[in-house]
């Protein structure tokens, strides 16, 4: 066979693809080697599932050789326990940085030998200075205190002898004399405790500046071995020329690549194809196992590569192959149509926008609805949008004419004088699962910083996000619900469908927190079907609605 791809078109873009039939059977067939994998006598196997099960990525590869027979790579994000990069059947890493005898581990020895001396002497020397300096000065000042407490009452004794009008001149001159000697007698205790205390506070200040000093070098080291790690992390791409991991993201707003960028499936398999003088055909990447905590994962669904990592990475290494849609489109859905002026005034306009079109410019070529609005509104309208929907989301956005305008309805929607009501598929049957008819979901969210756009539940730091949501119906395995969220958090209604702790059940049609699309599906089953507030500028109450279009 020869080296095209299922579609013709090129290599299937890891960020916006469904898998073809080559890498289902693929990913099928590791499963099953997984499977019996788990049953092996030998307990490195077993542990090896076990930790997969834990959850990971899994991705393969279908490429071409010279001679037109196609091969099939497979490969595990990051690294394993015990295995490192390494486990047969997979393929190894981009660059081996954890031999044991190599550069990288013996750096990393010298410093956790550095943390480990940190720790011991502000455990020992440091403690000990800092707890006899504190227990001298609580010493002192409770000697100081006392003293004082002794100079009030005496105070307060002259004070009495004095009001009642009977003391002669020269106890009056003794009481003035007392109350100097007590003011230059604390004096002289501050000083002999000063005195006490700055050798204590001198060791203590020395045995910090020591510590200091070693976490400085620690830092520096650290830093200097990430830069060692960056400049010798040599990715290829399909021209056979080839770049570090500093030289990619010197080229990005993040100018020093994250932590475990190189070592997602994706740049495993597209180095080991080139390396082994393979073409790239198709790819996938597929979760297997247990969700990580807050994540919504499923077992066996295929997911885009993170872009955090993965976008400058892949951008680099898919240069010299045809890749479908191309890497330039932004990685999102095709637009299907364009946005519909549903209504508009001299304040502001509604519009319905499709699936697939960015609400606002974004990082690719792709027009938003904003510029789509600017270029038939031109300059002088200064359209801005007064909120957004996701990419993939369709249905009712209201942009404004004017800085006043965007103002009063920004602040509408600010202090939740906006009901948006949407309306949803979601995949399963919300009867057979148990599930209430109507209730609310309250799931605070952060994003996932290495992954966006895609968004985590965080229970502990992440911002509140509230739902009400009433189902109306359900028929062949699909429900269909109406939200109405009270926060406007990023993905907030695809992550309160999909999380387990919230319907468990995702919108039809997600790519980023459901199960596999398939069938050709390419859109996100979730539509803003009503928009009603009232206006304050002109005191109007306005709703308006616009049917899902599927």
């Amino acid at each position: 066979m020869d080296g095209a791809s299922v579609t013709g078109k090129g290599m299937n873009n890891p960020f916006d693809y469904i898998p073809d039939a080559a890498c289902e059977r693929a990913y099928q067939e590791l499963r099953d080697r997984l499977k019996a994998l788990k049953r092996s006598v030998n307990p490195d196997d077993v542990n090896f599932c076990r930790e997969l099960e834990a959850g990971k990525m899994l991705g393969v590869l279908i490429a071409s050789d010279d001679g037109g027979m196609r091969h099939t790579l497979c490969a595990f994000s990051g690294q394993l326990g015990n295995g490192g990069f390494f486990y047969p059947g997979f393929v190894g890493p981009v660059f081996d940085y954890l031999d044991p005898d190599g550069y990288f581990k013996s750096k990393e020895r010298d410093i956790s030998r550095l943390s480990a001396e940190i720790a011991e002497f502000g455990k020992n020397t440091f403690s000990r200075a800092k707890r006899e300096y504190e227990e001298a000065k609580r010493q002192s000042d409770a000697e100081i205190e006392a003293y004082k407490d002794k100079c009030r009452r005496s105070k307060t004794e002259r004070n009495a002898k004095r009001a009642t009008a009977s003391c002669d001149e020269a106890e009056l001159a003794a009481m003035i004399r007392q109350s100097q000697f007590e003011k230059a007698e604390l004096h002289r205790l501050k000083k002999r405790a000063a005195e006490r205390l700055e050798p204590l506070l001198a060791a203590m200040n020395e045995a910090q500046s020591h510590i200091d000093t070693l976490k400085e070098r620690r830092r520096m080291d650290s830093e200097a071995l990430q830069q060692w790690l960056f400049s010798n992390f040599t990715l290829l791409n399909a021209r056979g020329e080839s770049r570090t991991l500093s030289e990619i993201f010197a080229e990005t707003p993040l100018k020093i690549p994250p932590s475990g960028a190189g070592e997602c499936c994706a740049p495993k398999l597209l180095q080991a194809a080139y390396l082994r003088g393979w073409k790239p055909i198709a790819i996938a990447e597929y979760w297997y196992g247990h969700a990580k905590s807050g994540e919504i994962r499923i077992d066996g669904a295929y997911y885009p590569a993170c872009r955090g990592k993965c976008l400058p990475v892949l951008g680099w290494m898919l240069q010299g192959l045809d890749v479908y849609p191309p890497l330039e489109s932004g990685c999102g859905q095709p637009v299907v149509r364009d946005p519909e002026i549903i209504y508009e005034n001299r304040w502001f306009c509604v519009v319905d926008k499709p699936s697939g079109m960015l609400s606002v410019p974004g990082k690719g070529n792709a027009v938003s609805v904003q510029q789509w609005l600017e270029e038939k509104y031109g300059s002088g309208r200064s359209v801005r949008m007064a909120h957004r929907l996701d990419q993939d989301t369709s249905g009712l956005l209201i942009a404004t004419f004017g800085n006043d305008t965007l103002k009063v309805m920004q602040s509408l929607f600010a202090t939740r004088k906006v009901k948006k009501t949407y309306v949803a598929e979601l995949v399963g049957d919300y009867r057979s699962l148990g599930i209430s008819r109507c209730g609310h979901i309250d799931l605070p969210l952060s994003p996932d910083w290495l992954d966006r756009p895609r968004q985590r539940v965080d229970l502990e730091c992440g911002k509140d996000a509230l739902t009400y949501y009433e189902f109306t119906g359900a028929e062949g395995g699909r429900s269909r619900v109406e939200f109405q969220p009270v926060t406007g958090r990023t993905h907030q209604l695809r992550i309160h469908a999909a999380s387990e702790i919230g319907l468990g059940m995702p919108i039809a049609g997600d790519r980023l927190y459901g199960r596999n699309i398939g069938n050709g599906q390419r859109r996100l089953h979730l539509h803003a079907e009503k928009l009603e507030f009232t206006f304050p500028t002109d005191g109007n109450h306005y709703c308006f609605e616009s049917p899902a279009p599927f």
